[in-house]
């Protein structure tokens, strides 16, 4: 069966880049969201295995979102993404609660690997 994984980025062609490579790769993308407040709201609508955050977008960043959806349920998944630079950020969203992340632009390989090592 494949695993249910939900994209928060709040650029479109990010989320469309994510979505190839899972895809590809037999993951079953089950909900799109361009900020951190709409990635709660699915969150607790589809309770998927995985989520695949970017730290910076408006309204709500990743790293409120993931604090939020760590209170909805303490086991969520998360894996965070950042573009280079952000190792300050990338630290507090592990300490949030991430259980990984993967730097823009992605190698699709790098994003199978994290997403092997978070849920198999």
């Amino acid at each position: 069966m494949s695993k249910s994984v939900l994209i928060v980025d709040d650029a479109a062609f990010m989320r469309m880049m994510i979505k190839d490579i899972l895809s590809k790769n037999g993951y079953d993308v089950v909900g799109e969201a361009e900020n951190g407040a709409k990635a709660i709201e699915k969150y607790k609508e589809l309770y998927p295995e995985l989520v695949i955050m970017d730290i910076t977008m408006p309204e709500v960043d990743g790293i409120a979102a993931v604090k939020e959806i760590k209170k909805t349920n303490a086991d969520a998944k998360i894996i965070m993404c950042s573009a280079m630079g952000q190792q300050a950020m990338v630290i507090e969203s592990i300490q949030a609660g991430a259980r990984d992340f993967i730097v823009k632009p992605f190698q699709a390989e790098r994003v199978i690997e994290a997403i092997k090592k978070v849920i198999g």
